[in-house]
């Protein structure tokens, strides 16, 4: 499949443009420059023909931003990979030296190189863009990305350009569910609070600087979605943006970020909350935590740093008691205690999360489930409620994403609390669902 990479200088459209060709709201777009910091990627389609669009940073020079030389880097290796680079410039501010020295770069990259000025929303403001020629590009395309306008002649020169063309009619792409003739893989999604270690765990197990890592807070935006295949693991790996709290809050553009790390979670198999060891597991971890229990997701808890934490004999298992008591009742989760800059137990942590995917999609045979708790059940029934006898006859595992059981009784009302969590500790026991959150119902016989 062939590269589109998008590049120019910072609030050009790129991320707009970029939107609009994935046929989806993924990267955030703001009249702020310097919103989009890593690589991006998505994939569209044009006449049948396939493709991948990478959204880079803005490309700038001498800025005074401490993101400038990631940025910089990241939009390099962007170049490096594509098959064709889309250059986009601004009709409304004209040509400026930052344009022209991008161009510089792209010409010696020996690419292919579209040369789109963006923001044209009239007939008029063609007449205006010649300027543009000075760079010496070729040809101008002039677009709206916000309209649309223009890009399907663009759209025509750039897939005429690939090197290799594949022309299949695929579905739409804005499903991002794989296809049929691909087996199903999980989705793992790396969260947690700012500056826990999530894109320094990524760019580990990727081997490559696929995100900016920084020590301040809040560097990570977009949730950056990688493929990972490799020691036998394959998977959707997703970095996110650091989840603080709701008060904390107060730029538009962290909250769009927050919004796509919990769409991210939603979207998620199984999530990998990454705690900081020096900071220990406060409040918005357990938020964070609630909130993947809530959407029925997979959990694994990854301890990150703990090579600056002083220890004593017991400092491991007091660490993990405490976290298994915040996050009661769903205490059955694995806890790993790693450190990315020393690169120990990064694999292990993965291995984890694959394998509570698989737990997760464990289908329990309606026999077997029966035949195993229902002598379980006879030698501990219900309690008595009201003078009530409550006789369970039946159990069955419905068939959702993940584990949920129904058990079949004459009085469902009446089955208190503390027994349902006693059966689900027995399921637990007798079937491993260790990471899993699972559900249980009673209805009428």
């Amino acid at each position: 499949m062939a590269i589109l990479a998008i590049v120019g200088r910072p609030n050009v459209g790129k991320s707009t443009l970029f939107n609009r060709l994935v046929g989806r709201r993924e990267a955030i777009t703001d009249l702020t420059s310097g919103v989009t910091r890593d690589r991006h990627y998505g994939k569209s389609d044009w006449n049948g023909v396939e493709f991948s669009v990478i959204d880079t940073g803005g490309y700038v020079d001498q800025s005074g931003d401490v993101f400038e030389e990631e940025i910089k880097k990241q939009v390099r290796m962007a170049v490096e990979e594509a098959d064709c680079i889309l250059f986009m410039v601004d009709a409304r501010e004209g040509l400026t030296g930052m344009d022209e020295d991008l161009a510089v770069v792209l010409r010696r990259s020996k690419k292919p190189v579209f040369l789109v000025v963006n923001k044209v929303d009239s007939n008029k403001q063609i007449h205006d863009i010649s300027e543009f020629y000075k760079l010496g590009l070729g040809e101008l395309y002039s677009i709206s990305a916000v309209s649309g306008s223009g890009t399907g002649d663009l759209l025509d020169a750039v897939v005429a350009s690939f090197p290799i063309v594949e022309t299949r009619h695929a579905s739409s792409l804005r499903d991002p569910e794989p296809a049929d003739d691909i087996p199903e893989i999980p989705r793992i999604a790396i969260v947690g609070r700012p500056n826990a270690g999530k894109s320094s765990l990524v760019n580990l197990l990727l081997g490559n600087e696929r995100t900016i890592v920084t020590p301040i807070p809040g560097t990570t935006r977009d949730s950056i979605h990688s493929r990972y295949k490799a020691f036998g693991l394959e998977f959707l790996l997703t970095d996110t943006a650091g989840i603080r709290k709701k008060a904390k809050v107060k730029e538009d553009i962290e909250f769009y970020s927050v919004m796509r790390a919990i769409r991210s979670i939603e979207n998620s198999d199984v999530c990998i909350v990454m705690v900081d060891a020096e900071r220990g597991f406060e409040s918005q971890d357990i938020n964070i935590f609630s909130l993947i229990q809530k959407n029925h997701k997979g959990v694994v808890i990854v301890v990150n740093k703990w090579d600056l934490i002083e220890k004593e004999a017991n400092t491991h298992k007091e660490f993990e008691q405490m976290i298994r008591e915040r996050i009661a009742p769903f205490k059955d989760v694995p806890i790993l205690f790693t450190s990315v800059i020393q690169k120990q137990r990064i694999l292990k942590a993965v291995e984890m999360a694959v394998a509570v995917f698989k737990r997760k999609s464990t289908k329990i045979p309606t026999r077997e489930l029966n035949d195993t708790l229902l002598p379980v059940i006879e030698q501990n029934p219900p309690p008595r409620v009201k003078d009530k006898l409550i006789k369970i006859k039946f159990i069955t595992q419905l068939p959702k994403n993940y584990p949920i059981f129904v058990f079949f009784c004459n009085h469902p009302q009446y089955v208190r609390e503390n027994y349902q969590r006693f059966l689900e500790n027995q399921i637990r026991e007798k079937f491993n669902f260790n990471g899993v959150p699972i559900e249980i119902f009673f209805r009428q016989k």
